[in-house]
């Protein structure tokens, strides 16, 4: 059954071609001004390995503007051939969502009870809107199960805010509205649509009253009415949650972890008896200029009572992997998840990343939690021995079925490769590369592609059982690089 809209105001959209510890902490709570933020998005990047400096966010901004207008004027820019592909058994083939633009960090959802499937992803060095942000929050839907996708359209103009950073895309079982949330500048907000994305309600901040926050994760309940976005911030990047009850009209935080380590989320979901679960890898900072150091923390938060209270469960502890080279990138880069999946009854599967030596290639498991994360099963390992991995991305299905996809360096390039398990996570099918083109753009080639462009990607099921994985590929950190997708063929 539709529920009633809750959110009438709207704006049109501008259209281009481990162990357990129960916790309570309030919002109101003062923070630790000695530490600086230290994962800044400002202009184009996540800080994190330069200790949060603004000044240093800044000019890698300046020269990822700057490596893109020399690949327009080269005329390297995105994709400058045919594109060719392995396509792997049972996939449609891996194809760029722009082919000229300088796209990144993208996220998917899917109507599981329609043939709607929404793209939302940043895009660099925006023309087309004077008034909009850059980067800028790019919207792309899909009415025939994600084979194909509308024109780019911003979701929000949101004049005034210098840039936006890291969507997340939900689509509202029961309703089959649309609820997205986002950065502007440093303050996350949240945006719901009910006409497939066509028009969307004015932003509306998720912090309250702090001033900073970063890497939001957004999780629903099947009617919409509860909604959760884990973040970090407002300083020192302790792990926030946030809850609306009204579809996201109104707003309450609580702190669910104070530590001298920095935490991000990258996983949320509400249960069908509104447990709901959040999954944060953490950090500390403080190696010479704010770099990383170990180990590595994965994390779960749940809260049984609509977010009044939330229980923290320390999952695993792992070491920092190889770090990231390339140009402009900072160390941690690909230390990454932990993505969560749920299934209809609400069990859950977390797949995460780490290393078990310092700067030694990372390995990408998979856990299973029957009581809503509280307690987990033994990891099971999901990437080859000895083969660096990461930016793993999970999504569930029906009675205990889960879809991921992880990314991994086994050719000597970084591929993306997609297994499932239709037994919560006991067993896995073999991967298959679904990073199939082996064309096309100057950073592919049959071993894959240099390198990841964008700290996360995303994958959904469409309303015919069909798994769509999303992800940034490019030359370096710096880029330019493109989102790319591919699509199973449906049952």
């Amino acid at each position: 059954m539709r529920k009633s809209r809750l959110l009438p105001a709207v704006v049109a959209v501008c259209v281009l071609a481990a162990g357990t510890l129960a916790v309570r902490w309030v919002a109101s709570r003062p923070g630790r001004p000695h530490v600086r933020p230290q994962a800044a998005e400002a202009g184009v990047r996540e800080t994190r390995g330069r200790g949060g400096d603004p000044d240093a966010a800044d000019e890698i901004g300046q020269e990822r503007l700057e490596a893109l207008r020399e690949a327009r004027a080269a005329g390297t820019l995105g994709i400058t051939g045919p594109i060719r592909r392995d396509v792997a058994p049972g996939w449609q083939g891996e194809r760029p969502l722009d082919p000229k633009a300088d796209d990144w960090e993208p996220a998917v959802a899917a109507d599981p009870a329609a043939p709607y499937v929404y793209t939302l992803h940043n895009r660099f060095g925006v023309h087309a809107c004077k008034q909009c942000p850059d980067p800028a929050m790019i919207l792309n839907v899909s009415t025939d199960g994600g084979t194909t996708f509308g024109p780019d359209a911003f979701i929000c103009r949101c004049k005034g805010v210098g840039s936006q950073f890291d969507p997340e895309i939900e689509v509202v079982p029961d309703t089959g509205d649309v609820y997205a949330a986002w950065m502007n500048n440093f303050t996350i907000v949240f945006a719901r649509s009910s006409d497939h994305g066509a028009t969307w309600t004015a932003p509306v901040p998720v912090i309250g009253t702090r001033k900073w926050s970063d890497k939001p994760i957004l999780a629903t309940s099947a009617d919409g009415q509860d909604v959760y976005v884990g973040f970090n911030g407002p300083i020192g990047g302790d792990a926030w949650i946030a809850s609306s009850h009204d579809g996201g009209q109104t707003w309450t935080q609580t702190l669910v972890m104070r530590s001298e380590r920095y935490t991000f989320a990258y996983g949320g979901y509400v249960a069908p008896n509104g447990t709901v679960t959040f999954t944060d890898i953490s950090f500390t900072y403080s190696g010479p200029g704010g770099a990383a150091r170990g180990p590595i923390e994965i994390h779960a938060f749940t809260s049984a009572d609509g977010g009044q209270t939330w229980t923290r469960t320390l999952v695993d502890t792992l070491k920092l992997g190889v770090p990231c080279t390339s140009e402009s990138c900072y160390a941690d880069f690909y230390d990454s998840g932990p993505a969560l999946a749920g299934d209809a009854s609400g069990r859950l599967v977390m797949v995460y990343d780490g290393a078990s030596t310092y700067h030694g290639p990372r390995t990408v498991y998979a856990r299973s939690s029957l009581d809503g994360g509280l307690t987990w099963s033994d990891p099971i390992q999901l990437s080859p021995d000895g083969v660096n991995a990461a930016f793993p991305a999970a999504a569930g299905f029906g009675d205990g079925e889960v879809r991921v996809w992880f990314a991994d360096q086994r050719t000597g390039r970084w591929n993306v490769w997609y297994t499932s398990s239709d037994d919560l996570g006991a067993t896995w099918s073999a991967p298959v590369r679904i990073s199939d083109a082996t064309s096309g753009a100057s950073y592919k080639n049959r071993k894959g592609f240099l390198e990841f462009y964008g700290d996360y990607g995303e994958i959904a099921v469409t309303s015919t059982g069909a798994t769509i994985g999303i992800w940034g590929e490019g030359p370096s950190y710096l880029g330019p690089g493109q989102v790319w997708f591919n699509l199973q063929v449906p049952a």
